[in-house]
């Protein structure tokens, strides 16, 4: 059998919570930063949790975290 490779990409991008769900930053926070508002910008601050259906794809993209 050959070993489990993670898609280093996709293991930059994810982290894992202690109750095993994935969290994922927010997009739309790089550029062009003056035509949106405070409250969105700071709303992109926080991290989200990855969608229950995308959670099984994220999985088999790191199976290590």
């Amino acid at each position: 059998m050959p070993k489990i490779k993670t898609r280093r990409a996709a293991a930059k991008r994810f982290k894992s919570t202690a109750t095993g769900k994935i969290k994922r930053m927010k997009p739309y926070k790089s550029h062009i930063l003056e035509s949106k508002t405070a409250k969105r910008k700071r709303n992109l601050r926080k991290a989200a949790l990855v969608s229950q259906s995308m959670t099984d794809v994220v999985r088999k993209m790191c199976p290590f975290i």
